[in-house]
């Protein structure tokens, strides 16, 4: 039995700066898709969940009640991207996502900055 063997990437294939700039323009594209009653919603339920100090992801804001699934999971990421980058929510490792939906596919799960929580204290 033999080892497969994968080459290794040709030279310039592997651009990070694009991966970021495509992954820039997919989370700008679903926030401007995304309805401002569910993004308002969605934002109030990761800065409560923020204020409690304990990890999260987004299928807890879903078994709380607090929001319902979005219209597209893309929406997901733009809402916490979005909290992330205002100092709301860090990463917190990455956990099998609880959402029936993905089937327990591999997620980040958040906790709110030391920061947020003794500005909201």
């Amino acid at each position: 039995m033999t080892q497969l063997q994968l080459p290794l990437p040709v030279q310039g294939t592997v651009n990070p700066a694009a991966g970021e700039a495509a992954k820039a323009d997919g989370i700008a594209r679903a926030a401007a898709n995304t309805s401002p009653d569910w993004a308002t919603a969605c934002r109030a339920a990761i800065e409560l969940m923020a204020r409690r100090g304990q990890p999260f992801q987004a299928a807890d804001l879903i078994a709380e009640g607090l929001v319902d699934e979005p219209d597209h999971s893309a929406h997901w990421g733009a809402a916490f991207n979005g909290a992330a980058r205002a100092g709301v929510i860090e990463e917190a490792g990455y956990v099998r996502s609880k959402r029936s939906t993905v089937h327990g596919s591999i997620c980040k799960q958040w906790t709110g900055t030391a920061t947020f929580r003794r500005a909201a204290a």
